[in-house]
């Protein structure tokens, strides 16, 4: 089912793998397209990843990944038409670490699920905050495992307390990024999406 690029059309697209990509962009309605999620799979069929349609077309355009399912979306640029895929899967076996995502403020939202993590309010990422369970004025570090999402009436509320002077309590504990964890988002991710199940095993 893997879509299949020719060499006629790799010599199109030129030096760059991400020319048509860049063209496209230009196109109508392709925009939206190159952001939908794109489940990535290691050569082993083992799901390690969620990346925008735009990143999975310059891998499969670029020979290091071939599309396993596609959306039903086309991707127009000036000589070539190609479909958009939803899963993707390495041509080559990649060796995973255990903690693959850097600690940030996208990632610790995406860990929380836009969720803030003492009254549970689900906001948009702009309307978030991140808080420090144990505040840094009281040696608290920059961690995942004290640095929870946050709406602003909770991080005004608990202020510079620990939870329990501030009559609040965390949702649930805060862990770093793992394996299970990010199977669980994948498969939040996936649920729009049925091409994805066999590959999460739902």
């Amino acid at each position: 089912m893997g879509a299949k690029i020719d060499n006629s059309m790799r010599a199109m697209i030129g030096r760059s793998a991400a020319g048509v990509v860049a063209v496209a962009t230009g196109t109508y309605g392709n925009a939206q397209a190159l952001h939908a999620p794109v489940l990535v799979l290691n050569a082993s069929y083992e799901p390690i990843n969620v990346c925008a349609a735009r990143r999975a077309i310059v891998l499969v355009l670029k020979g290091v990944a071939m599309a396993e399912e596609e959306n039903g979306h086309f991707l127009h640029a000036a000589r070539v038409a190609m479909r958009v895929p939803s899963v993707i899967r390495l041509l080559e076996y990649r060796r995973i670490p255990h903690q693959t995502r850097a600690l940030s403020r996208k990632n610790i939202l995406l860990r929380d699920r836009n969720t803030c993590q003492y009254c549970g309010v689900v906001l948009a990422s702009g309307e978030l905050t991140l808080d420090h369970v144990v505040p840094r004025s009281r040696g608290g570090s920059s961690t995942w495992e004290n640095l929870v999402a946050c709406c602003h009436p909770c991080n005004r509320r608990k202020g510079n307390q620990l939870p329990a002077e501030a009559g609040m309590k965390l949702t649930r504990e805060p862990r770093a990024f793992n394996l299970h964890t990010s199977r669980h988002i994948m498969r939040l991710m996936g649920r729009s999406d049925d091409k994805w199940r066999k590959y999460l095993f739902y």
